[in-house]
């Protein structure tokens, strides 16, 4: 028996990474008896069958995995928002961090397009970066475009198993390519005859890059917060989970309960508040979701 890391799945076939070796695999039936359904990220046992062939016998316990798009043990999230077309969207950032905070892995946190930005913008762009790294996250702000404004990003990649995520048009692919121009992965062009934007990549793979793997994948295709419970809300953002314990009652959701740790936090100006509003904003669409039975 063999052991590797599947780092494709297309059309039924899983690519299975072992030593220097990829296998095409595949799996067994039992996975589809039992709802089990091999993901990019997993670690596995197979059985070499053929020339460059083989079956997977078995799945490794995942320390996470993710559903859009279908992947596991990612233990990085770059996600990359735009200061300029598309405009810097705090709310959108705080969706991502809460969906990749909720999954317990590391984010960091790139703005792209900034040569583009006038003083004033600059100047903003910059206090975001401060409230963000106050808070404990790691912030690039950069340009795939002006070699002035390209920092030395390639130290984030070595060693991690990495998920570039962000809306459409913000560059993930024009960062990669950057990086790495063998890679040559299409840019998200609009679609001229749909009039929006169109999904680059059909497939999950994971793509070696600066001692590190990435995952080309289309993204998130889906923020709403289906797998997070009001409750556990609060541990999405690390300047609330490191208070909670000091609120009066236990089980509190920091909205409308008195004697509140993270509210007085907000109202001594400890936690910001559009952080504040986003989460407000955030539970009140989770409490109104449809129950699932």
């Amino acid at each position: 028996m063999a052991e590797g890391m599947i780092i494709k799945a297309l059309s039924g076939f899983y690519y299975v990474k072992s030593e220097d070796k990829v296998y095409q695999c595949r799996g067994r039936g039992v996975f589809r008896n039992q709802n089990i359904t091999p993901l990019v990220g997993d670690y596995v046992e197979f059985d070499k069958s053929g020339q460059g062939e083989g079956y997977i016998m078995k799945i490794k316990s995942r320390t996470n995995e993710l559903v859009r798009p279908p992947i596991a043990n990612i233990n990085q999230a770059i996600l990359v928002s735009s200061a300029h077309s598309p405009s810097f969207s705090p709310n959108l950032l705080d969706r991502f961090l809460v969906l990749i905070e909720a999954k317990h892995v590391d984010p960091v946190i790139f703005i792209t397009k900034v040569d583009k930005l006038n003083d004033s913008e600059r100047l903003e762009i910059e206090n975001y970066k401060k409230v963000y790294e106050t808070i404990g996250y790691r912030v690039e702000l950069l340009s795939t475009k002006d070699p002035n404004y390209f920092p030395d990003i390639k130290e984030y990649f070595t060693g991690n198993v990495t998920v570039i995520a962000g809306q459409s048009g913000v560059g993930k692919s024009s960062l990669i390519n950057a990086l790495d121009p063998s890679l040559l992965l299409d840019t998200a062009e609009i679609s001229k005859s749909l009039g929006r934007g169109k999904h680059t990549t059909r497939h999950v793979e994971l793509v070696e890059l600066n001692g590190g793997l990435v995952a080309d994948t289309p993204g998130f295709s889906s923020l709403d917060f289906s797998e997070i419970e009001a409750e556990d809300l609060a541990d999405c953002f690390p300047e609330m989970r490191e208070r909670k314990s000091s609120c009066k009652f236990r089980g509190c959701l920091h909205h409308k309960e008195p004697k509140c740790a993270v509210k007085d936090a907000v109202a001594n100006e400890e936690i910001e508040h559009f952080r504040y509003e986003h989460y407000v904003n955030f539970l009140e669409e989770i409490q109104s979701r449809k129950p699932r039975y």
